[in-house]
């Protein structure tokens, strides 16, 4: 009588560990950091705070009476990154929680750059650069939310691009929504 799991050794090679086992993979692991689909999720939750990094080093915002290119960049930024980690995911729960993971993670990153480039301290007012930063975070996130709503019904499909795309666009019209009242009353 044969066993029925021989033939699985050569299946289970390409699958890699971490969704083998159900478990996230230490990055030491070098077959985990060697995958594609690793990268982009990386790549997702940074690409907000390094589009702020490079936004508040080469030309920070002045004031913060209403949103410029680059609030609106860095918001976008956090949206589209956290669609791409989410869309990454096996199964509607962890595209859920990597949608909206990657997406708190992003955005509290970007607050913290936000206040490291603001230099000065001010009393009563926040800094430009901590103003814009946050109100693209909250923007951001509130865009992811609605990402993360969306991902676990297209974490089905079998087309990543559409697992990323359909929730990513969602999120960027919500955010294109709520960044402007962010500044509504804004002086």
């Amino acid at each position: 009588m044969s066993d029925p799991g021989a033939s699985r050794p050569a299946e289970e090679e390409a699958i890699p560990v971490s969704v083998r086992l159900g478990t996230v993979v230490a990055p030491e692991d070098p077959e985990d950091w060697t995958r594609p689909l690793t990268w982009i999720a990386a790549l997702g939750m940074l690409i907000a705070p390094l589009v702020a990094l490079a936004w508040f080093w080469l030309a920070a915002p002045r004031s913060s009476g209403a949103p410029v290119a680059g609030t609106w960049a860095v918001a976008l930024a956090l949206v589209i990154g956290s669609s791409a980690a989410g869309g990454t995911q096996i199964g509607r729960l962890r595209a859920f929680a990597g949608t909206l993971a990657s997406a708190l993670f992003a955005a509290l990153v970007t607050v913290a750059i936000g206040l490291a480039a603001a230099g000065e301290r001010q009393v009563g007012v926040a800094s430009p650069t901590l103003a814009h930063a946050f109100a693209a975070a909250a923007a951001g996130l509130a865009g992811a939310v609605a990402a993360s709503g969306l991902a676990p019904i297209v974490a089905g499909s079998p087309s990543r691009a559409l697992r990323i795309v359909l929730p990513g666009a969602l999120g960027i019209a919500v955010a294109l929504l709520v960044l402007p009242h962010l500044f509504a009353g804004a002086v």
